[in-house]
């Protein structure tokens, strides 16, 4: 099978917007979890948290806020949902850096767009739906559904750089980002694409969503005086979760034709699992025995024991038992492995579909640097933990060949990958 390399990066964040900014603000122990006022209407008695990894914009924050105009025309955003505008202003920061749009050296049609969501234009939907209880259909713009469509991510990106390869938009919840990390590598391991544009994009700072995971519990509560503290992975106090914003894209590339035209990657991706829990809607099995065949699966593909990884980056959302399995998970998988596990959620907050894709960056620069990413908020590490080397402050490494990251979702998906650093043997 052909060897598959990572050759771009492109980050939409709560740390920022650009990959070496949200890089940089990471390893400082920055956090982009905020307090956000309330929306009109929004019961002040309700124990729902208005505390949200949002991504900024340049009025907040000059040096990395989000500019709509860098994403497209205002005529064409009344066209696209803000997911969509994500992803295009990520996609086009990963594919300058791959340089992959030099006609001469790869054939538009041998470029792959895989571009994941798990609510893909949410936003949309709910503010077509309002006025369109008081009003006739024929009010609707011609392009709502188009707006309201996961798919249309990998169709804009698609579109504005004449990519004619493959098209894909995984949709596994909240591992969608890996999905598509996965679902690229497979094209180009089967020779149906040179290039993979990959990745997820997610704008699910909605009401309807804060009260619908509000409702299942899932959500921190009581933390709006504190905000940075609360995503708080493995910790004996964790309390739920962290909702975010954001997107992130991975120029996945075959090592021949990166060389060919003479790129530098950043890393390769040698292994790649996924799994169906078959267990619950929500809830994952407590031993996490699907995120164990996942990450058994990437270990397989890789041809390496777990010895060999030195870091994960663990999908750890902050939940009581989303992270006590995935704890068991780990100790099932590693044993004595003493692999250094953090959580950049912590920093982040949780971006659904896009969370995997974003942690995917992170561990390809945490490969390219030798330097393991915070936990944020570790103060009290769960019992489950113990013999577990977890990370709360950022380490400079030596020697790091293989880092896996992890995402799990509703339904019970899970996904696993492992990254090689370059010049690994």
């Amino acid at each position: 099978m052909r060897r598959v390399v990572v050759t771009g990066l492109g980050v939409v964040s709560p740390l920022g917007c650009g990959t070496e900014l949200a890089w940089s603000r990471l390893l400082a122990g920055r956090s982009g979890v905020r307090s956000m006022p309330r929306w009109p209407g929004w019961p002040t008695s309700a124990r729902l948290p208005i505390v949200a990894g949002a991504v900024l914009g340049p009025d907040v924050d000059p040096q990395g806020g989000f500019d709509p105009d860098a994403a497209a025309s205002a005529r064409d955003r009344r066209k696209m949902d803000r997911f969509v505008q994500f992803a295009l202003v990520a996609a086009d920061e990963a594919i300058r850096a791959a340089g992959v749009l030099d006609r001469g050296q790869t054939d538009p049609a041998r470029i792959a767009t895989v571009v994941g969501s798990s609510l893909g234009g949410l936003e949309s939907i709910a503010n077509a739906v309002r006025p369109g209880e008081d009003q006739e259909p024929s009010r609707l713009s011609p392009f709502a559904l188009p707006t309201f469509l996961g798919s249309m991510g990998a169709s804009w990106i698609s579109i504005r750089h004449g990519f004619k390869g493959p098209i894909g938009a995984p949709q596994g919840a909240f591992a969608a980002g890996l999905q598509a990390l996965g679902d690229g590598a497979r094209l180009i391991r089967a020779d149906e694409a040179d290039v993979a544009i990959c990745g997820a994009s997610e704008a699910c700072l909605h009401p309807l969503v804060f009260g619908a995971f509000g409702a299942a519990r899932a959500l921190a509560t009581g933390c709006e005086l504190h905000p940075e503290a609360v995503s708080r992975p493995f910790d004996a106090k964790r309390a739920g979760f962290v909702l975010a914003e954001g997107a992130a894209m991975l120029v996945l590339e075959a090592l021949d034709h990166a060389m060919a035209r003479g790129a530098q990657p950043l890393a390769e991706l040698v292994g790649y699992g996924t799994s169906a829990d078959a267990h619950h809607i929500t809830a994952a099995p407590a031993d996490g025995e699907g995120a164990q065949r996942a990450m058994r699966l990437a270990l397989a593909q890789a041809r390496v024991t777990p010895a060999v990884v030195g870091y994960l980056n663990a999908h750890a959302t902050s939940t009581p038992m989303g992270d006590a399995c995935e704890l068991r998970a780990i100790h099932a998988v590693f044993g004595d492995a003493r692999v250094a596990v953090g959580a950049t959620k912590s920093s982040t907050g949780h971006l659904l579909g896009a969370a995997g894709a974003l942690e995917a960056a992170f561990t390809v620069l945490a490969l390219r640097d030798q330097h393991l990413p915070p936990t944020l908020n570790l103060v009290e590490p769960d019992a489950a933990a113990a013999g577990i080397d977890l990370l709360r402050a950022a380490r400079p490494v030596e020697g790091l060949t293989h880092a896996m990251t992890n995402s799990f979702g509703f339904g019970g998906v899970n996904a696993s990958a492992i990254f090689r650093s370059i010049g690994t043997d």
